[in-house]
């Protein structure tokens, strides 16, 4: 058991930040979980929070709050495991209750960093890579459903101290990658988000429906294609993805068995996880907002600020915005509207 006096915050109680609070908590760490619910606070702080999956099943009682008002104290790291879309409010809120020398690290899908470095300050902010998996089957129902690794580093990409004692904390989840190149990996999985998760939501689709088409494939490639001209355009090194897919040998040969091998290993991505939901797509069938803006958005405004034109991906937004606003409806045939140059 991990015994540190250290005060840690969680704000977030869906799967990631459940989950992750879950075992820190069982290590012995001192931990705060935040969530909106009333119900839920109480009843995790008095009965626990249900864990299953594959790290095992367990019951871990987290002192819980349903208001950031709620808390007491300063606390040394604080991570934000909200929908990034909920990421600047939860930072804001929480301004008063951070130590003078504290890291927030943002636990979001997309690029929220620049954001939340210009609430909390760039120098407390520390980025990362979320690369296992977790569902919510019901509030305070988890389940971790794939293992993987966290990949933490800082946006100026110093090696510190600090580094280390978050690696160690994360370590009683999954292993941690230490990197020097943050934005590398975040950027690297936004890409990989921009695809799946936006295009499953304006279709409807599960990624292996999409993945049969040959005008999805290309689609995919599309929006690969106009991420890396922004990414080299903000002098990002992207990292490959998962350690297997290098955006910049995927992308290089133009010719016959170039395109072979791309639509390939698409196709193969489709048929390996080819019952996957997109998340989007499920936030949309519950009337919440997407994370569009930190996924897709994200190369869209960059690519305006640096000249880079990216139509795909807009017209992936104007789309997403459109079903968001009620103006359009989740459907195969939005994919026929998608211009490939």
């Amino acid at each position: 058991m991990k015994q540190t006096g250290e005060k840690i915050l969680i704000t977030g109680a869906g799967a990631i930040g459940g989950i992750t609070a879950a075992f820190l908590a069982r290590a012995g760490y001192n931990v705060v979980l935040t969530t909106k619910y009333p119900d839920l606070a109480k009843k995790v702080t008095k009965q626990g929070m249900h864990i299953s999956g594959v790290k095992g099943n367990f019951i871990q009682k987290i002192p819980a709050v349903a208001s950031i008002q709620e808390l007491q104290g300063k606390f040394k790291k604080v991570f934000i495991a909200t929908k990034a879309n909920d990421m600047a409010r939860a930072a804001e809120d929480v301004m008063p209750f951070l130590d003078d020398d504290a890291s927030v690290i943002s636990l979001q899908n997309g690029i929220c960093e620049d954001e939340l470095g210009r609430i909390v300050g760039r120098n407390k902010v520390v980025g990362c890579v979320v690369g296992w998996g977790a569902t919510m089957h019901k509030p305070g129902f988890l389940e971790m459903t794939s293992t993987g690794e966290f990949v933490i580093g800082n946006p100026d990409g110093q090696m510190t101290p600090e580094l280390d004692s978050i690696a160690d904390m994360l370590n009683e989840i999954v292993p941690v990658v230490k990197t020097g190149n943050i934005y590398g990996h975040l950027y690297s999985k936004l890409i990989i988000n921009s695809c799946i998760t936006t295009v499953g939501a304006i279709s409807g689709l599960t990624l292996g429906k999409l993945l049969s088409k040959r005008k999805v494939r290309n689609i995919f490639i599309g929006i690969m294609r106009e991420g890396m001209a922004v990414a080299e355009a903000m002098n990002i090194n992207v990292e490959p993805y998962a350690g297997k897919l290098d955006y910049y040998g995927f992308l290089k040969n133009p010719g016959f068995r170039g395109r072979l091998y791309r639509h390939s290993f698409i196709s193969l991505l489709g048929i390996k996880y080819r019952r996957l939901k997109s998340s989007s797509l499920q936030s949309l069938e519950r009337g919440r907002p997407t994370e569009i803006n930190f996924l897709n958005g994200y190369i869209s405004s960059k690519g305006k600020e640096l000249g880079i034109p990216t139509p795909i991906n807009d017209s992936l937004i104007s789309m997403v915005k459109q079903i968001e606003e009620k103006k359009r409806v989740i459907q195969p045939e939005n994919l026929n509207e998608i211009i490939l140059t």
